[in-house]
């Protein structure tokens, strides 16, 4: 029987030199806001609104991916998957077009 060996794991904070993030439009945080719209913050710091709602309820999202997400349970299970918003259906955000909107408008209409 071999012997038992513990493997270490490192996490972005061990890591050395520290983990240079290269592109501000990565996101960091994301929660759910009333009416089918989020607050994103950045890795840069940029912190804004987008709002999904013209965009959900536009009847060409019916059959795709994005139309579970006028649940407001399934819009709810939001979070960041390497730097981008995910929900838990696959459906995304394309981060780079969001970052834009909010850093010169504060906030990002789908449309």
């Amino acid at each position: 029987m071999q012997p038992t060996q513990t493997s270490e794991t490192n996490s972005p904070s061990q890591i050395e030199p520290a983990i240079q993030h290269v592109v501000p439009w990565r996101v960091v945080s994301v929660s759910t806001k009333s009416d089918l719209r989020l607050q994103v913050t950045f890795v840069d710091g940029t912190t804004g609104e987008v709002d999904l709602k013209k965009f959900l309820n536009d009847a060409n999202v019916r059959g795709t991916v994005f139309e579970s997400l006028r649940d407001p349970v399934a819009f709810s299970k939001v979070k960041v998957v390497m730097g981008a918003v995910q929900w838990a259906n696959g459906a995304d955000l394309a981060p780079d077009a969001m970052y834009d909107a909010i850093k010169s408008q504060g906030r990002w209409v789908v449309e």
